[in-house]
């Protein structure tokens, strides 16, 4: 990756131009950095979860000033369609979405289209850093458990990858009463995910059965399990490790022959009677109830953030996820750059 000098983007009409004060580095920017994402060619800039404030606002923009805090969602709706009028905008047909489908937020601006529909006004206790660490890791995770799995208070959650999706997983699901199974190979990971609230660990470096070892574990299986990487070996070890009327939850986004793995159909979802459902993002009608989480004190997104870089450090972040092992999560910090 380069740094170059690019114009501005342009205002949308019903959008805002936002200068970004720190957007955090996800391994989805990974992807498309590998070539693994079509939906990304170069040259291309990438970058999806931004915090920062409104520079210039749209004539069709009513609910945002010059001078605001925000951020948004990855996925930026329409907000007209069906599906954005019946609530799902992050299914929406006509979406938007940064870092991929545009260009993205390792940049000073991003132009942010419905502003009105998809942007988010940051609380004033939320600094910048700690927003792009939340990014979309802790929103993904926060939809996946509250919205999606409906995890309740005394149920076991098998999160299976404690990177920065995963160890957003552990967070919210100590912070809703959940007992929690944390799953990597990566033993530093695992050390974090006990500080974050998880009742047991699991190393599976070399395992041969790990769902039989999360059952074990938790008497049964697990009431909810998630695939937070995205492979075919997470997947299968997730399902593997529910008890019967379990939910599998599948948050890593699978790509290239992890795309289309086999489904034990017969065995699991049939006999077992468990659920396969996804997420992917979230939708900005839900960051209310989020902020509100960290308000109460009950989750703390800032404590994720292990690293800050500049700008210029942004190719060199992305390279080192390709050995898978970093722990929590590098925001890229505006106010490094312009020291």
């Amino acid at each position: 990756m380069t740094i170059e000098e690019v114009a501005d983007p342009a205002r949308p009409r019903d959008g805002v131009v936002v200068a970004v004060r720190a957007c955090g580095v996800c391994r989805s920017d990974w992807h498309g950095w590998t070539g693994a994402d079509s939906d990304v060619s170069a040259p291309h800039v990438p970058g999806h979860e931004f915090s920062g404030e409104v520079v210039a606002v749209g004539p069709d923009c009513h609910r945002f000033k010059p001078g605001d805090r925000v951020t948004a969602p990855f996925i930026l709706a329409c907000g007209n369609c069906p599906d954005c009028l019946g609530g799902d905008p992050t299914v929406c047909a006509n979406q938007h979405v940064v870092g991929f489908s545009a260009w993205g937020a390792f940049a000073e601006y991003l132009a942010v289209p419905h502003a009105d529909f998809n942007l988010v006004a940051i609380p004033d206790a939320l600094d910048y850093v700690s927003v792009a660490g939340m990014g979309c890791r802790v929103t993904t995770a926060f939809r996946g458990l509250v919205d999606r799995a409906r995890l309740r208070p005394g149920e076991w959650l098998a999160v299976h990858g404690c990177g920065g999706v995963g160890l957003s997983a552990v967070m919210i699901g100590a912070a809703l009463g959940a007992s929690i199974v944390a799953v990597d190979v990566n033993e530093a990971a695992l050390r974090f995910a006990a500080r974050l609230g998880a009742t047991q660990t699991l190393n599976v470096s070399g395992a041969d059965d790990v769902g039989a070892a999360v059952r074990e574990m938790t008497g049964g299986g697990a009431h909810v399990s998630i695939d937070a990487l995205g492979i075919t070996e997470t997947f299968h070890n997730s399902l593997a490790s529910l008890r019967k009327l379990g939910r599998h939850v599948q948050i890593g986004m699978p790509l290239g022959r992890h795309a289309s793995p086999t489904v034990p159909l017969l065995e699991m979802v049939y006999s077992r009677q468990i659920a396969i459902m996804g997420t992917r993002g979230i939708a900005a009608s839900r960051f209310p109830s989020l902020f509100e989480m960290i308000a109460a004190g009950r989750i703390d997104p800032g404590r994720l953030v292990t690293r800050t870089i500049p700008l210029a450090g942004a190719g060199e972040a992305l390279a080192a996820m390709s050995s898978y092992s970093q722990t929590g999560i590098t925001v890229i910090d505006m106010a490094k750059e312009a020291a």
